[in-house]
């Protein structure tokens, strides 16, 4: 069904108790594995009717953040949301308790009721207002950002069109547009410190009434961190500091002299040759036509793919100026129809869309065929393996969008993949110190940021731009605010991603069957036991880091 054709009505929170009631009452009446087995599907169809019903109300206030309607139905998910999932965990208390549990454990498997144990630890009665207040907060900082009016020469953009400007070869065009960029930041900052501040103090109640010292832990429970927690993440984040942030500095230094510069200034951080960087050719639509070619030629499985998603019109991709920031999948279970959202702005970005949004929509659509729900709730470096790797293995395609740039985005594409990795863990580095001492004052935190970027960004100089030079830069960043502790799954994933790369390079066929094996086994097992079925090496391994370096420096040389 296309997207614009599908029916949206409002949930109805009484209705839905009473029908998830009678649910649980059946689900503890029955006598047998397999009749509750029989009632769970009961739950999937009502949770794929709530989660489909939720997120076209969200995808359609993100198309629009001023269409009143879908605002109003924005702030009423954010008011009912907790109680919802306060609801689902009642009744996954009767599926983990369950004297039958042996029998629902052998369909649904062990690392659900891993999850569902997580949960438990994660919700209450007692913290529902401030969940409320939290999504309150979190869709007050998206409108804020989303609200952007920024004047361009008598043209007005948002924050995400203004994005095409700040990669100009015209390094004049670029200083102008950054410094509309950092005003926009440095207006808003008591705003946004504001909002931050109020997000860190109610996280960290929801903690302390949990019983958590802070919030690292509930925050870790939320992204279902089942087979891993923070000792492997801090001992991943070293690796990259200690073998990483070199690498990284190497090719920024070759970034630096293909530029022809002294210096790499914060204006200059996205840019990778001298004439610009590579920008796609053709209009929107013609680029959406040439990611069906794509998609048709890349294999069976996607071919089949990519026409469901056109043909039902499952994109948002265009920028407009009320238009929700940055770019995402949202899965309709109801539909098993991914939806990607996207800001196009006449930037290489736009094609990472095509190729990085579509391997999380090609795992959605591929795992939403499993009957076993549990098996689709994927921890999210997973998933980021999916579409970080996509970007590679569509490689071979990319001349389609560039023509005679072709191997210089591969390049610029090879490069920003690997310095953003100090980027990412930096981001989450951040999040640690800020909630393991969430007394700081916004100042403090600033100060934070500001001490990370010279640990992990060293060549940068924000000379000139003295709100980013004294450690705002992270207000841009709206995991920071909206999703915290996702960011450095895309750090794990990306390890992942470079090793199918060296991989494809030796052998193409046998990647990609790894790649589709992976997207089918979804969320059957734990993260680190998927990637070594996938045939991949565990990202937090002793030393697995230095051996990555070791073989990107040779692909470089």
């Amino acid at each position: 069904m296309k997207f614009s054709k599908m029916n949206y009505q409002r949930i109805q929170l009484d209705e839905l108790r009473n029908e998830a009631t009678q649910i649980m009452n059946q689900f503890e009446a029955a006598e047998s594995g397999a009749e509750q087995f029989e009632i769970h599907k009961k739950y999937y169809a009502l949770k794929d009717e709530v989660a489909t019903t939720v997120i076209i109300a969200r995808i359609r206030h993100d198309i629009d953040t001023a269409d009143e309607f879908y605002n109003q139905e924005n702030d009423y998910y954010d008011e009912i949301l907790p109680e919802i999932k306060n609801l689902e965990t009642t009744y996954l208390k009767k599926v983990f308790e369950s004297p039958y549990r042996n029998e629902l454990e052998e369909k649904i498997g062990k690392v659900a009721f891993t999850n569902m144990d997580l949960k438990f630890h994660s919700i209450d009665e007692k913290i529902l207002p401030l969940m409320k207040q939290e999504n309150a907060l979190t869709s007050e900082y998206a409108n804020l950002i989303a609200g952007a009016k920024i004047d361009w020469k008598g043209e007005e953009l948002n924050l995400s069109l203004l994005r095409k400007y700040m990669t100009d070869s015209d390094r004049a065009v670029r200083a102008m547009a950054c410094k509309k960029y950092e005003q926009f930041f440095q207006e808003n900052g008591e705003e946004l410190d504001r909002i931050y501040d109020e997000l860190v103090k109610n996280r960290t109640e929801q903690a302390r009434i949990l019983g958590f010292e802070n919030y690292i832990e509930l925050g870790y429970n939320r992204f279902n961190r089942n087979c891993y927690r923070k000792e492997e993440v801090e001992a991943f984040r070293k690796q990259i500091k200690e073998y990483f942030v070199p690498f990284a500095t190497k090719l920024h230094i070759k970034r630096q002299e293909r530029l022809g510069l002294n210096e790499l200034s914060f204006i200059d951080n996205d840019v990778y040759f001298k004439d610009g960087n590579p920008a796609p050719a053709g209009t929107p639509e013609e680029i959406m036509e040439n990611g069906r070619k794509m998609y048709h030629e890349l294999s069976k499985e996607t071919k089949e793919f990519i026409d469901f998603m056109m043909e039902n019109e499952l994109f948002d991709v265009l920028g407009r100026k009320t238009k929700k920031a940055g770019g995402y999948m949202e899965f309709l279970p109801q539909y098993n129809a991914p939806f990607v959202f996207a800001n196009f702005n006449g930037t290489s970005g736009d094609i990472d869309v095509i190729t990085h949004e579509m391997g999380h929509a090609l795992q959605g659509y591929i795992s939403g065929k499993d009957p076993i729900r549990e098996h689709a709730d994927i921890t999210m470096e997973t998933a980021e393996i999916h579409s970080m790797s996509m970007e590679f293995f569509t490689e071979p395609w990319m001349s389609l969008f560039f023509d005679e740039q072709t191997e210089d985005y591969i390049q610029s594409h090879f490069e920003s993949c690997a310095v953003f990795i100090p980027y990412g863990c930096m981001v989450d580095e951040f999040q640690h110190r800020v909630y393991e001492k969430p007394e700081m004052t916004p100042a403090q935190r600033h100060g934070v940021w500001a001490e990370l970027e010279k640990a992990y960004r060293p060549h940068l100089s924000y000379k000139g731009y003295p709100y980013f030079e004294k450690g705002g830069f992270w207000q841009k960043q709206l995991h920071i605010y909206e999703l915290p502790f996702y960011y450095i799954d895309y750090c794990i994933a990306q390890i992942c991603a470079f090793q199918y790369k060296i991989w494809m390079d030796e052998n193409y066929k046998e990647a990609w069957e790894s790649y589709l094996h992976l997207c089918e086994l979804s969320a059957s097992d734990y993260f680190v036991n998927l990637v070594e079925e996938a045939g991949l090496e565990n990202p937090f391994k002793e030393g697995i880091v230095k051996k990555m370096v070791g073989k990107l420096e040779e692909k470089l040389n």
